[in-house]
């Protein structure tokens, strides 16, 4: 493995990171709907759990609701009872051969603890960066160790690494001020 090998496998370990931490904040609820909520129910189809989106259709009947058709209409009531007890804070119901969900504006209190969500993803966003840059140093040391990089050689590639760490770290931050925004905009 060379200096340049560490650097992209450490560069391509964060962009992970950044893209994790874009998918977490996507759940995050704000005040409109959207129907991100609902990606992690499962729903026991036939007794095997799956997702939500393997079941039904899931679109936007308004900027509040969330409309459910499923496949089979012997479904409905199925997919209610998961969507109730996925512990989101929403409640569903049934009418006609679909399920609207409603998704109820959000409380100054709830917005802040939305916002709080929003800081703990980032902060573990920053763990996993932080962690991939010792990896990528303990690397370049072992190489040091090993005789296939000179010390001059380490110190430089250390040195990427660490403005490399640097603006995922910015580019996290920027992500979750731009969620925050959006969660305490009401």
């Amino acid at each position: 493995m060379s200096l340049a090998d560490v650097k992209k496998n450490a560069q391509e370990r964060m962009t992970k990171s950044i893209e994790t931490l874009r998918a977490d904040l996507a759940k995050v609820r704000t005040g409109r709907a959207h129907t991100g909520i609902l990606d992690h129910v499962m729903v026991d189809y036939y007794g095997s759990p799956t997702p939500l989106s393997g079941v039904a259709n899931l679109t936007l009947a308004d900027a509040r609701t969330i409309a459910v058709q499923p496949y089979e209409k012997k479904m409905l009531s199925t997919i209610e009872k998961a969507i109730r007890d996925a512990d989101l804070g929403l409640n569903p119901s049934t009418m006609g051969d679909m399920v609207r969900v409603p998704t109820p504006a959000l409380t100054e209190e709830r917005r802040k603890e939305m916002v709080k969500l929003c800081k703990s993803e980032a902060e573990d966003a920053k763990i996993a960066v932080r962690n991939i840059r010792r990896d990528a140093n303990e690397q370049l040391k072992k190489m040091v160790k090993d005789k296939t990089a000179s010390e001059d050689d380490e110190r430089r590639s250390s040195d990427e690494i660490q403005k490399l760490t640097d603006k995922f770290v910015a580019d996290i931050d920027k992500l979750v001020a731009e969620k925050e925004k959006e969660v305490l905009t009401v």
